[in-house]
């Protein structure tokens, strides 16, 4: 049977306020703030670093995959299709409503849903159910992505109910969005969790395709309003880990107040996700050099900042 390798969802008209597009919640997360934490990623994001480990995040819809590989030919997905949508030809896209019920049925595991509506409380529910190693290890939730920032409405929905539980709130961010928007986010929050990938607003629009300039506004005016904020350096090495960028991003660092940096060393963990969701992965970059980072921390520390090598 004959599927389509990648299929956007255009046809959800649920409110943004009341329904999150969600594709993973992770559990008993330590490297995304203190503590033991469920990380929650949000679909959606403006930016396309080339060296993104979570690339089916890019899109705000969701995606229905085919692993043809996978596929056992067993017709089940044609039978549950209630749209009339599937057949031993394939699929018409014009009846597809992405209702899953396909994926549900695949024995296999050749069709598989990225991304799904979610509601406040079904978040809720579901993070709530580590509480216990939140309050032993003073950790909490984060909310990451793609990009919480193109669902900022519900991220503040969410932000809410997640204070009335008293449970701790951290948000990953590249801070692109207009101030507004980022202001009622990081109001809902303990902590931001900033990313910098790189200095020179030429190079990171080349390769994030946008300009920092925005980035690095919104940065300064979080640090203006005294919240809790970390900046968040990838280290993609031949794209932005040399020296002089690293020093650059420490220097605005101090401009902002921020003492406190976390050097991310690339890594290649994401690449087959490329592949899964019908995209070539096409970024060259390298892991940088173990004893490069290291001293790129002990340089850092001499200046006053806590380093941390790692989420």
């Amino acid at each position: 049977m004959k599927e389509p390798e990648l299929r956007t969802d255009t046809v959800d008209e649920r409110s943004p306020e009341t329904y999150g597009r969600i594709f993973n919640i992770q559990r008993y997360s330590l490297n995304d703030g203190p503590g033991i934490r469920t990380v929650v990623f949000f679909k959606g994001c403006p930016l396309r670093c080339g060296w993104c480990c979570n690339p089916e995040s890019f899109e705000l819809q969701s995606h229905l995959t085919f692993n043809a590989e996978k596929c056992l030919g067993c017709g089940r997905c044609v039978e549950a299709c209630p749209h009339g949508a599937r057949s031993a030809d394939g699929i018409d896209e014009s009846k597809c409503r992405l209702c899953g019920k396909c994926v549900e049925v695949c024995p296999s595991g050749a069709l598989e849903m990225i991304g799904k509506p979610m509601t406040v409380e079904q978040v809720l529910d579901e993070v709530e159910k580590d509480r216990l190693f939140y309050e032993s290890s003073g950790g909490g939730v984060t909310l990451s992505g793609g990009e919480i920032l193109a669902q900022w409405r519900f991220a503040v929905n969410l932000m809410e109910a997640l204070r009335a539980k008293y449970l701790h709130i951290a948000i990953e961010t590249t801070g692109y969005a207009p101030w507004e928007r980022v202001e009622k986010v990081v109001d809902g929050c303990d902590l931001v969790l900033y990313d910098l990938k790189h200095m020179d607003p030429a190079l990171h629009k080349k390769y994030t395709g946008v300009s920092n300039e925005l980035i690095l506004r919104n940065a300064l005016a979080i640090a203006e309003k005294g919240k809790d904020l970390i900046f968040r350096l990838p280290l993609i090495g031949g794209i932005n880990d040399d020296e002089n960028n690293v020093l650059e991003a420490a220097r605005f660092a101090k401009e902002a107040g921020v003492r406190e940096l976390h050097l991310l060393p690339y890594h290649r963990l994401g690449e087959s996700k490329y592949y899964k969701i019908g995209r070539d992965f096409t970024c060259e970059a390298y892991t940088p050099d173990e004893e490069y980072v290291a001293e790129l921390k002990r340089k850092l520390e001499a200046d006053g900042f806590t380093v941390k090598v790692g989420g």
